[in-house]
């Protein structure tokens, strides 16, 4: 009896995360250099969009170390659509208050903050899409960074 209760909860378990992530399009992570993040270092992204009119939902993930010494963290964002148009954005990513607190979840060193880019988004051609990501702070090198993710979800109304 207890083994099929487990069988039973373990497949439970699985299908909720199964469903979870159903609504996950794209997710990457990139470690950047802790030490210092050059200014002149771009993350890469490349996603392929083959549907043009389901809405998306777009988060920045960011992971500092508990050193870092900035309250926020600035970030370039330029976007390449497949027609070779480019956007440029300008984000900031607030990670703590004044007082030096964390918004973000703490595990250890790091903290973990998750950033609305943009939502309801329609991508307006089907094709290759490319997203490069770099700091937008006034120091060359940023100090304390561990990564930066780029996360689309399809939008739920």
């Amino acid at each position: 009896m207890r083994r099929i209760t487990i069988v039973i909860l373990s497949a439970l378990a699985l299908a909720m995360m199964q469903g979870c992530n159903k609504k996950v399009y794209y997710a990457m992570e990139q470690d950047v250099d802790e030490t210092g993040w050059n200014m002149d270092e771009r993350l890469k992204y490349d996603v392929d969009i083959k549907d043009t009119l389901q809405m998306f939902d777009f988060y920045i993930d960011v992971r500092n170390s508990i050193r870092y010494t900035k309250a926020n963290t600035f970030l370039f964002i330029n976007t390449t659509f497949p027609d070779g148009t480019v956007a440029y954005d300008t984000m900031e990513c607030p990670l703590a208050d004044v007082q030096g607190h964390w918004y973000g979840r703490r595990t250890g060193r790091y903290v973990d903050s998750r950033f609305v880019f943009r939502k309801n988004v329609i991508f307006p051609l089907s094709g290759h899409y490319h997203f490069e990501v770099a700091h937008g702070m006034r120091d060359t090198n940023v100090v304390g960074l561990k990564s930066i993710g780029l996360r689309i979800e399809k939008a739920t109304n």
